[in-house]
């Protein structure tokens, strides 16, 4: 029997008690790891609880709602606002933050290695500089992956996946705190430095993300501070829209392009979306793209110039010399259908991969050890080819950061450095621009071997690290490739030129990899800043996903999967028409009376058992043994602050008025709601009565128990639900259909398939 604490430290997402007191106690037991976990693909994890999208509207919140005039709304309408500004700015700040520190960090690493490398090309002896080169890397990449394997697992990876399971509606443990976003920012800071084959765009959505969710709460509760202000704003459906916006900033911040952040939040991000949102959230990205624009440019020297709009720069595409002409649609459509194929070798090698990682290296120590590894591999691998590659070019008139002379004459540069020996998105841009003729189609053609495969082991270490860049600089160098090929077989026409194919094939591969199409589409027009692509890179990308999607899906849909999230997708699965409400809800119902004995609140709550989070209020009757009729649900956060409040009479005297709570006490214990064993309720208190007639929903959402799936999942997505209360004919209440119940169906090979549950 495994103990759910030798789960904790399984794969990115991984699961952190709340109850952290009761999880104290337990530590003092030592007990052994097992050396394999069983792991199973087919399963949906318990141990992820919902959001509350849908307001409760008890009494309190309409008697609040009513007492607020027209003053007030406006009032909370132009704090929206504020809050997406800061937002906006402090993206932009903290993308700052990254890019310079990188810069200064990496220049620093760089200029050591180089100076040691042409030392020890003059006098023999290279091994020392290969040494030294993989020391370093493995050492920076160790302190970033100690921080995020010991301190916040939550914190590794891309985070993409993570927002995006928020976004749908389930509440990821850690996800959006302040302590995630420091070891985030930091990881990222280091795995970059430590030449992994990542780059630092990814993180900065879920960096957006979290700083989003900590504005506009008003508060800290890892600081403990309290600041008063958005009180209003402390609930699960406002919460989310601003870290739909937080997102979008994080999105326009990395890649200096706002109306991508705004579709990239309406495509991979919000299951929800109302028109004002729109608005706000392009706010917040402009601000977030102006702030890092000026930021940047102050730190460039050329205050007034506003150059630098996002992190990674993909320089300007000129129309006039790099048009294309109708000939080549096909192909780019084949550069598609490429990047497809290899988008799909990508992921599926990752998910044996990662499938491998959940088994064996679920110890911190081992996933240290691991990335610890791949980063000494890398440098290895850099220096080997960097070693082995006779391809010399000329220096004068090359923009070429750190050349590297090796083995070349006087005034030439290693070609196959400047790939290797460079952050990636320089790499990215030299592949884009450099004027044909810079690279040997060798070096191309091994550079791209080798990076798919360090990318593709380096995506699901512990560390913090994007996705984005590697795919795009693998794409960008076999697309060089392909281009440089057709001038060839063409006789060097003018219209091949290499630097287009490399942002085509930049676009196909990544593409095949993360599936994403409008948001990208935008995105790389925005990053080149050139409007006439948008066509070709619309066919590739949708080429790239339709052959994809063919073999396996989308990354991150991937690794939500084998996290075993339930995550609801936009529709039902399209042969789920035979099932009904009857056959889908969870039973038996846990029903409360709506005048019930504090005894057996409290027991209902600590059964570990059922650990419901929704409790449907039914007319209290004591004489009749029916079920009676459904008159209101109560969430098991609102029992706990009102025992937390002593809100019960004695029984001898039920007409005495309860004390008044208001919605500012729940409100106050929103986001972490204490764990019933923290709350003390003595022998006589177990007696008392409660009422919870002002505290229940009156009006949950409810449907009958012939209303077949689809029509439920419909109804359940499109609110944003946590509970679906199942009546039969009399309203009497016969189960409850939650996030799990819907999950559960999935479309496999064979069809309509379910998932079993599990409690790890």
């Amino acid at each position: 029997q495994l103990t759910p604490s030798s789960f904790l430290r399984i794969g990115q997402l991984s699961n952190v008690d709340l109850n952290e007191d009761i999880h104290e106690l337990e530590t003092e037991i030592p007990r052994q790891r097992p050396n394999e976990i069983p792991h199973n693909e087919k399963l949906l994890s318990l141990k992820y609880e919902s959001l509350d999208y849908d307001n409760s509207e008890n009494q309190l919140f309409l008697e609040e709602e009513r007492r607020i005039n027209h003053a007030a709304f406006r009032t909370v309408e132009i704090k929206r606002w504020v809050i997406c500004a800061m937002i906006g700015i402090l993206t932009g700040l903290v993308a700052c933050f990254i890019d310079i520190v990188v810069e200064n960090l990496a220049g620093l690493k760089y200029r050591v290695v180089k100076d040691n490398i042409d030392k020890f090309t003059a006098k023999g002896g290279l091994s020392f500089s290969l040494l030294l080169w993989a020391t370093l890397n493995a050492s920076v990449v160790m302190v970033g992956s100690v921080i995020v394997a010991f301190i916040e697992p939550v914190a590794a990876g891309s985070g993409i996946p993570q927002i995006k399971c928020y976004l749908n509606g389930v509440k990821i443990p850690h996800v959006v705190r302040l302590k995630t976003l420091v070891i985030k920012v930091c990881g990222v800071i280091l795995s970059v430095v430590g030449g992994l084959a990542v780059g630092k765009e990814g993180p900065m959505i879920h960096s957006g993300s979290v700083i989003a969710a900590g504005i506009s709460q008003g508060r800290s509760t890892s600081l403990k501070r309290d600041f008063k202000i958005f009180e209003y704003f402390r609930r699960d459906t406002e919460k989310r829209d601003f870290v739909s916006a937080g997102a979008a900033a994080g999105v326009s911040a990395a890649f200096g392009a706002p109306v991508g952040g705004v579709l990239f939040s309406l495509e991979e991000g919000a299951s929800f979306w109302n028109q004002f949102l729109t608005w706000r959230i392009f706010f917040a990205s402009m601000i977030s793209t102006f702030t890092l624009n000026s930021v940047l440019s102050v730190y460039h020297g050329n205050a007034w110039d506003l150059s630098s709009p996002g992190l990674i720069n993909f320089g300007r595409f000129d129309s006039e010399k790099m048009g294309y002409t109708i000939q080549e649609i096909p192909i780019f459509i084949f550069m598609g259908v490429v990047g497809g194929i290899l988008g799909a070798l990508f992921n599926a090698l990752n998910y044996w991969l990662t499938m491998f990682r959940i088994r064996y290296i679920h110890r911190p120590c081992l996933q240290v050890v691991e990335a610890m590894l791949v980063a000494a591999v890398t440098a290895t691998v850099g220096f080997v080819m960097i070693y082995c590659s006779r391809d010399c070019q000329p220096i004068q008139g090359s923009s070429v950061a750190y050349p590297l002379q090796l083995f070349c004459a006087d005034g030439e540069y290693n070609s196959m450095a400047t790939a290797f020996f460079n952050t990636p998105e320089k790499s990215v841009v030299s592949l884009f621009h450099d004027p044909p003729g810079s690279y040997n189609p060798m070096t191309l053609g091994m550079f791209t071997l080798m990076y798919f495969f360090l990318a593709c082991w380096t995506y699901g270490l512990t560390v913090s690290a994007g996705v984005f860049i590697p795919s795009l600089l693998i794409g960008a160098a076999w697309g060089r490739l392909f281009g440089i090929s057709l001038s060839y077989l063409t006789k060097g026409s003018i219209w091949a030129d290499p630097g287009k194919y490399a942002l085509m094939g930049a676009a196909a591969q990544l593409g095949g990899i993360v599936r994403m199409t409008l948001s990208l589409t935008v995105i790389m027009m925005e990053a080149t800043g050139n409007v006439t692509y948008g066509f070709p890179i619309m066919l590739v990308l949708m080429t790239a996903k339709i052959v994809g999607d063919y073999f396996v899906e989308g990354l991150y849909d991937m690794h939500i999967q084998l996290q075993s999230v339930p995550f609801l997708h936009w529709e039902a699965p399209v042969t789920s028409h035979s099932l009904t409400a009857r056959e889908v809800m969870s039973t038996p119902v846990t029903c409360l009376r709506r005048i019930e004995r504090v005894g057996t609140v409290v027991d209902i709550l600590s059964d570990t058992s059922s650990n419901h989070n929704g409790f449907p209020v039914v007319e209290s009757n004591p004489d009749t043994t029916q079920v009676a009729g459904l008159r209101g649900l109560i969430l098991r956060s609102q029992l706990i602050v009102l025992l937390k409040h002593k809100v019960f009479v004695e029984r001898a005297n039920l007409n005495l008025v309860q004390r008044r709570l208001k919605l500012k006490d729940f409100r106050d214990a929103y986001p972490r709601f204490p764990p019933i064993q923290s709350i003390h309720v003595s022998q006589d208190e177990r007696d008392c009565m409660i009422d919870l007639s002002e505290f229940m929903n009156p009006s949950p959402y409810t449907v009958p128990q012939e209303a077949s799936l689809p029509r439920v999942f419909k109804l359940f997505r499109a609110l944003g639900l946590r509970h679906l209360v199942v009546v039969d004919n009399r309203n009497e209440v016969v189960g409850m259909v939650t996030r799990k119940d819907l999950a559960r169906y999935r479309l496999g090979k064979e069809g309509l398939e379910e998932l079993s549950l599990a409690q790890t």
